[in-house]
């Protein structure tokens, strides 16, 4: 397989590193962790003119009619520059959750809004029990005429404070779940800040009563459960990416730190420990974009990739980790002030490691597919 990117995504990735590098300084990171709404509406408008919401949608929806390894690249970069808002809640769950299962409708009435930036979206996936398993979702849906009547409580909802629609699951009987996309602004909504170390904002969502359409219905009455399934790789696989830039700036940012830095007239990086670290620093980098382009490729494809995705945040969640603590141990007590920007990658790094699960979850994602493999052949 050929993981290299074509002249046209080296383009791409290119100019969204140059674009961030100008608009999005950690300066602005780090004003946007203190602001309440947590992001710039004049660079969301910026990003919405480049395109870069739409990249994923087909052109009679706004979008550019790009893969999702296009949206990977992007991902990526941005995961590098720690861009602070919506986007991977707007477009990497809710816009590709309605691209690749809404009908022409739902598709006609949200998709070009989310492509020029006017409606921004989130999906409200997790519960009290904080598991990403849909077997865990207790929130309900009751059928009431025409239309649903949804309670429920969900936890961790990223940018549910500033979302015009909230994708929320429910179970509408004992064994089906059903996604609909409900207008945050309804009654019987209640939506409080959680504090976390999570740099994105993230909030508890309560639905008491509220009533929306049935026509908001994104899956058939009870089959929601399989389209979170199969939309699952591709979350975790632009989460990843995300997590992939993140881990080439920190990389970076030590390198060129431990090279300047002179301790005993000597630069940091000519001691053996301190190569060593930088070593070990690559190599978890260098596996971790490996694995995530394999999986990214495999996902635009459209080919099977629920074990590669899950080998891929495995892998991931602990090199971030260990990457920012290598890191950190390299800066010294520096690294740890408001003065460098490595903090802000180490909360990233902790905060990304569980989200849609840490390494132990998705290990148990692998030996599942494992098993499901071995079964199959043995079943030909």
């Amino acid at each position: 397989m050929e993981f290299s990117l074509s002249e046209e995504q080296n383009i791409l990735k290119n100019e969204v590193r140059r674009f961030l590098q100008n608009e999005c300084p950690t300066e602005l990171v780090k004003e946007m962790i203190e602001d309440e709404k947590g992001y710039s509406p004049i660079l969301w408008k910026k990003m919405a003119d480049l395109g870069w919401m739409g990249v994923f949608f087909e052109e009679k929806y706004g979008g550019t009619s790009g893969t999702f390894l296009d949206l990977s690249i992007i991902l990526e970069e941005m995961g590098r520059a720690l861009l602070p808002g919506p986007f991977f809640s707007t477009v990497a769950l809710g816009g590709v959750t309605l691209m690749q299962s809404a009908d022409e409708k739902l598709k006609q009435r949200f998709l070009p809004s989310v492509a020029n930036g006017n409606n921004i979206l989130t999906l409200a996936l997790t519960e009290m029990e904080g598991s990403y398993s849909i077997s865990e979702i207790e929130s309900g849906a009751e059928r009431k005429g025409s239309n649903y009547v949804l309670n429920g409580k969900k936890m961790f909802v990223p940018d549910a404070h500033i979302a015009d629609y909230i994708l929320f699951p429910a179970r509408t009987d004992a064994n089906g779940i059903s996604l609909f996309v409900v207008d945050a602004k309804s009654k019987g909504i209640d939506i409080t800040p959680l504090v976390s170390l999570n740099l994105q904002k993230q909030s508890e969502v309560l639905f008491t009563d509220v009533y929306t359409p049935g026509e908001n219905l994104v899956e058939k009455t009870g089959q929601g459960g399989g389209l979170i399934e199969d939309l699952w790789p591709l979350a975790v696989a632009a989460k990843c990416s995300e997590m992939l830039g993140a881990m080439q700036r920190v990389f970076e940012m030590t390198l060129d730190y431990a090279q300047k830095r002179q301790q005993f007239g000597r630069p940091l990086s000519a001691f053996q420990i301190i190569q060593h670290y930088l070593a070990d620093m690559a190599i978890g980098l260098e596996c971790s974009k490996f694995m995530t382009y394999q999986a990214a490729w495999k996902v635009s494809q459209g080919l099977p990739s629920r074990k590669e995705v899950a080998m891929a945040k495995a892998w991931s969640s602990d090199a971030l980790k260990k990457i920012a603590t290598m890191a950190h141990q390299i800066h010294g007590g520096i690294g740890f002030t408001k003065d460098q920007d490595l903090y802000l990658y180490f909360q990233y790094a902790k905060a990304s490691e569980v989200t849609f699960g840490d390494a132990n979850f998705q290990k148990e994602v692998v030996a599942r597919e494992m098993d499901d493999s071995v079964t199959n052949r043995s079943a030909l």
